[in-house]
């Protein structure tokens, strides 16, 4: 798939070194609740080679590589939820790349690639605090829905509230 600077594609083999260095970043290990930490390279082997195109095979999303001019700047993904929220986008940008507007332009081919497939919409949840978040969000065409209490799961076995963030098919 692309958007106007972006191929979003399947992960490969040869993004275990970027994803590795990505994922050492605070920011990412802070808001991504499901990576471990520390993130070591056999995590970035398993996502990229195991974890990615199994969620793919089996049907329960399409992750990508959110890659500019052939370097990897993010990882994103629409991840098939059973429920009426239909599918859920998820996104992080590498510190490398932040602040060029590519986690706003990689949501949005996401939610547009899935209302061409069917969904009647497509949502996303961010931390309350992740500001950042949610203004790529917003930027991406979602609107804020609400607080979702107690939603977001972290490694330390807490939970926090969530912002849930909608789109809607042709619009």
């Amino acid at each position: 798939m692309r958007s106007t600077r972006l191929v979003l594609r399947p992960h490969r083999p040869d993004d275990e070194e970027a994803v590795l260095r990505a994922c050492q970043d605070p920011d990412i290990q802070r808001w991504i609740g499901a990576l471990p930490v520390p993130y070591t390279r056999a995590d970035a082997r398993a996502f990229v080679t195991q974890v990615s195109p199994a969620e793919r095979v089996e049907g329960r999303g399409m992750p990508v590589v959110l890659e500019a001019d052939g370097e990897l700047v993010g990882s994103g993904g629409l991840h098939l939820r059973d429920g009426r929220l239909g599918p859920e986008i998820g996104y992080w940008v590498a510190p490398w790349a932040r602040g060029r507007g590519f986690a706003a332009e990689a949501a949005r081919a996401l939610a547009d690639w899935a209302f061409t497939h069917g969904a009647p919409r497509v949502h996303l949840f961010t931390d309350v605090d992740n500001t950042a978040s949610q203004a790529v969000a917003e930027r991406a065409g979602f609107r804020r829905e609400g607080v979702v209490r107690s939603c977001l799961p972290y490694r330390d076995g807490s939970r926090s509230d969530a912002v849930l963030f909608g789109r809607l098919g042709g619009g």
